[in-house]
């Protein structure tokens, strides 16, 4: 299989979904917003984002399975599997706020191998592929090489629904912003992700996210020369529901504080 020629026919494919995406940016009404769980929304873009990427990306490799959000197609494992979040940031689009973004990934036999994050506002596409680098557009990016914590920008997300461990969260929380630069909260963990590959933030970390969420951006954080485990420091980060995301110095030290407040 020709890895190159499949980013750039999937590139292709999310970027026409994200011009769909944004033409109707500040369009969506109350009437249109669906509620499937507390706090998580959907509209008429995500499912029709969905859509247009599933068949979009079906041709490319046949018989892949597919792992999607809102699911629009069968859901199923093959060895080629795409993992797709149509919009990462809903409740930021509905409220008209610039930060959300598509997220594509694929996995081979349980291996990730490619991984798009399109910034749909700004029009940026942040993506990399197996044994590559890890790009934003055609730049070469990479981690923060920041080995201080103290000089350290943290990116995270609230809980939102899965409250039980609200206790822990914000002892963590405390922690770091006594001890970093400032922790921001953008509500979108594929940007969160994509940020962190470039450079932008050291460390992203999370609790309660689904496999669509992180699967693309975590993979460009590795192409990008970060590291990725969940909060035991082991590698269950994609089904987990736990990721620390970022450069090795400051996420090992970021583990060591989500190790003491999650694990004891």
């Amino acid at each position: 299989m020709d890895l190159n020629k499949i980013e750039l026919q999937a590139i292709e494919v999310i970027k026409k979904t994200g011009e769909f995406i944004r033409g109707e940016f500040e369009k969506v009404t109350n009437s249109d917003i669906k509620v499937k769980a507390l706090n998580s929304l959907v509209t008429y873009v995500d499912t029709t984002a969905e859509q247009m990427l599933v068949e979009g990306l079906k041709p490319l490799i046949p018989n892949a399975g597919f792992l999607t959000e809102e699911e629009t197609v069968t859901q199923s494992t093959a060895d080629y599997r795409w993992i797709i979040d149509p919009l990462d940031g809903t409740t930021n689009f509905i409220h008209g706020l610039p930060c959300f973004a598509v997220s594509v990934a694929l996995e081979f036999k349980g291996e990730m191998i490619l991984g798009v994050v399109y910034d749909v506002p700004h029009n940026k596409c942040y993506h990399a592929i197996k044994d590559g680098k890890a790009y934003c557009d055609e730049t070469v990016i990479n981690v923060n090489p920041n080995n201080l914590l103290s000089e350290s920008l943290i990116a995270t997300g609230f809980p939102y629904y899965d409250y039980d461990r609200t206790p822990q969260y914000l002892q963590v929380l405390e922690t770091l912003i006594k001890s970093t630069r400032g922790v921001r909260r953008f509500g979108s963990a594929a940007m969160d992700l994509a940020w962190v590959a470039c450079g932008k933030f050291d460390v992203f970390y999370e609790y309660s996210l689904s496999p669509w969420d992180v699967a693309a951006g975590a993979f460009i954080v590795q192409q990008a020369g970060g590291q990725v485990f969940d909060f035991k420091g082991g590698n269950n980060w994609l089904m987990g529901q736990e990721i620390i995301a970022g450069n090795s110095a400051i996420a090992k030290e970021v583990l060591d504080v989500c190790g003491e407040a999650f694990t004891n």
